[in-house]
């Protein structure tokens, strides 16, 4: 799938869009349940997708960009969307630190798919580069998920409270 650098810039903003989000509600969710450490982990990535989606949008300045509604991007697979699945009140840590983790898995595939397919030299090079940042927020959250505890059940598994409570 080949894209123009407009297009390669409106989906990269996107995607880095979602991921600040959904590191937001994580951090979010592991305060709640008082784990500061990963909470400032999530709190951190947050920033650096901040950080990422506004030198992209300095890269892209004076670039007229499509507007992309949700059913006009061309991803095989939304890159920072993991399923709703995760945002559930059992959610743990480690589970929160995997779900992030394969959220940016699919976000540095998607950035080398698109160096791999694309005959523009610049767009290639800026791909590269995004996905090898990709690749560094990965090795992070990997030391994280070795040092962080892993459940004795998947957060999957557990079947909630028997009763909401009163």
């Amino acid at each position: 799938m080949s894209y123009t650098l407009p297009e390669f810039f409106a989906h990269a903003l996107a995607l880095e869009k979602e991921a600040a989000e959904r590191y937001l509600e994580l951090a979010d969710m592991m305060e709640a349940h008082r784990n500061d450490e990963v909470s400032a982990v999530f709190r951190d990535m947050h920033r650096f997708s901040l950080l990422h989606h506004e030198d992209i949008r300095q890269r892209a300045q004076g670039i007229e960009l499509p507007e992309l509604r949700p059913g006009e991007f061309r991803w095989r697979t939304p890159p920072e969307t993991g399923g709703e699945e995760a945002f559930d009140y059992t959610l743990r840590a480690y589970d929160a630190l995997r779900y992030a983790r394969e959220n940016d898995s699919r976000a540095m595939q998607y950035y080398r798919s698109v160096a791999d397919e694309t005959q523009d030299p610049e767009l290639k090079r800026m791909a590269t580069e995004f996905a090898n940042e990709e690749s560094g927020h990965l090795q992070a959250l990997e030391l994280w998920l070795a040092r962080t505890p892993r459940p004795a059940a998947k957060w999957q598994d557990d079947p909630g409270p028997a009763q909401p409570p009163a």
